[in-house]
Protein backbone atom coordinates (compact mmCIF):
# COMPACT_ATOMS: atom_id res chain seq x y z
CA UNK A 1 0.00 0.00 0.00
CA UNK A 2 1.39 3.40 -1.00
CA UNK A 3 1.92 5.98 1.72
CA UNK A 4 0.79 9.53 1.17
CA UNK A 5 2.88 12.62 1.79
CA UNK A 6 0.78 13.31 4.87
CA UNK A 7 1.46 9.84 6.28
CA UNK A 8 5.19 10.37 5.78
CA UNK A 9 4.99 13.74 7.53
CA UNK A 10 3.13 12.27 10.51
CA UNK A 11 5.74 9.52 10.78
CA UNK A 12 8.53 12.15 10.86
CA UNK A 13 6.50 14.20 13.33
CA UNK A 14 6.15 11.27 15.75
CA UNK A 15 9.87 10.62 15.54
CA UNK A 16 10.70 14.25 16.27
CA UNK A 17 8.21 14.59 19.14
CA UNK A 18 9.72 11.58 20.92
CA UNK A 19 12.91 13.61 21.30
CA UNK A 20 11.68 17.22 21.48
CA UNK A 21 9.70 18.55 24.43
CA UNK A 22 9.25 22.07 25.74
CA UNK A 23 9.88 23.08 29.35
CA UNK A 24 9.32 26.31 31.24
CA UNK A 25 13.01 27.23 30.84
CA UNK A 26 13.19 26.16 27.20
CA UNK A 27 9.77 25.97 25.51
CA UNK A 28 9.10 24.34 22.14
CA UNK A 29 8.75 26.50 19.02
CA UNK A 30 6.34 24.64 16.76
CA UNK A 31 5.81 25.64 13.12
CA UNK A 32 2.77 24.69 11.05
CA UNK A 33 2.37 25.58 7.41
CA UNK A 34 -0.74 25.29 5.31
CA UNK A 35 -0.88 25.89 1.59
CA UNK A 36 -1.32 29.64 2.04
CA UNK A 37 -0.38 30.53 5.62
CA UNK A 38 2.29 29.82 8.23
CA UNK A 39 1.70 29.60 11.98
CA UNK A 40 4.25 29.49 14.80
CA UNK A 41 3.71 29.02 18.50
CA UNK A 42 5.84 28.62 21.60
CA UNK A 43 4.58 25.88 23.92
CA UNK A 44 5.40 24.78 27.46
CA UNK A 45 4.64 21.04 27.22
CA UNK A 46 5.05 20.41 30.95
CA UNK A 47 2.26 22.85 31.84
CA UNK A 48 0.36 22.28 28.59
CA UNK A 49 0.17 26.00 27.76
CA UNK A 50 0.77 27.99 24.62
CA UNK A 51 2.91 30.97 25.62
CA UNK A 52 3.20 32.93 22.36
CA UNK A 53 1.52 32.56 18.99
CA UNK A 54 1.96 34.33 15.65
CA UNK A 55 0.48 33.65 12.23
CA UNK A 56 0.67 35.14 8.78
CA UNK A 57 -3.04 36.00 9.08
CA UNK A 58 -2.25 38.90 11.43
CA UNK A 59 -2.62 42.37 9.96
CA UNK A 60 0.92 43.36 10.96
CA UNK A 61 2.38 40.55 8.82
CA UNK A 62 2.93 41.79 5.30
CA UNK A 63 5.07 40.53 2.46
CA UNK A 64 5.05 39.97 -1.25
CA UNK A 65 5.24 36.20 -1.14
CA UNK A 66 4.74 33.38 1.33
CA UNK A 67 8.43 33.10 2.21
CA UNK A 68 8.71 36.80 3.07
CA UNK A 69 5.61 36.55 5.28
CA UNK A 70 7.20 33.54 7.01
CA UNK A 71 10.28 35.66 7.79
CA UNK A 72 8.07 38.35 9.31
CA UNK A 73 6.31 35.69 11.42
CA UNK A 74 9.70 34.49 12.72
CA UNK A 75 10.84 38.02 13.59
CA UNK A 76 7.55 38.86 15.29
CA UNK A 77 7.62 35.62 17.28
CA UNK A 78 11.14 36.35 18.53
CA UNK A 79 10.15 39.87 19.58
CA UNK A 80 7.11 38.59 21.51
CA UNK A 81 9.19 35.87 23.18
CA UNK A 82 11.81 38.35 24.29
CA UNK A 83 9.10 40.64 25.64
CA UNK A 84 8.01 37.74 27.86
CA UNK A 85 11.59 37.01 28.91
CA UNK A 86 12.24 33.92 26.76
CA UNK A 87 15.55 33.72 24.94
CA UNK A 88 16.05 29.98 24.38
CA UNK A 89 13.64 27.57 22.68
CA UNK A 90 13.66 24.09 21.18
CA UNK A 91 12.74 24.05 17.48
CA UNK A 92 10.01 21.64 16.34
CA UNK A 93 9.66 21.56 12.57
CA UNK A 94 6.48 19.51 13.01
CA UNK A 95 7.42 16.83 10.50
CA UNK A 96 8.12 19.29 7.68
CA UNK A 97 11.46 19.30 5.93
CA UNK A 98 13.78 22.10 7.06
CA UNK A 99 13.33 23.99 3.82
CA UNK A 100 11.41 26.94 2.43
CA UNK A 101 8.97 28.62 4.79
CA UNK A 102 9.87 26.47 7.80
CA UNK A 103 13.52 27.42 7.38
CA UNK A 104 12.58 31.08 6.83
CA UNK A 105 10.70 31.19 10.17
CA UNK A 106 13.62 29.56 12.01
CA UNK A 107 16.34 31.76 10.52
CA UNK A 108 14.36 34.98 11.05
CA UNK A 109 13.72 34.04 14.70
CA UNK A 110 17.43 33.33 15.18
CA UNK A 111 18.41 36.66 13.59
CA UNK A 112 15.95 38.46 15.87
CA UNK A 113 17.62 37.01 18.97
CA UNK A 114 16.10 33.61 19.81
CA UNK A 115 18.57 30.82 20.55
CA UNK A 116 17.99 27.23 19.39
Amino acid sequence: MAKSKLDARFKRKRSIRKKVSGTAERPRLSVFRSLKQVYAQVIDDEAGHTLVTVSSLEESVEGKDKKERAKVVGRLLAERCQAKGMKRVVFDRNGYLYHGRVRAVAEAAREAGLEF
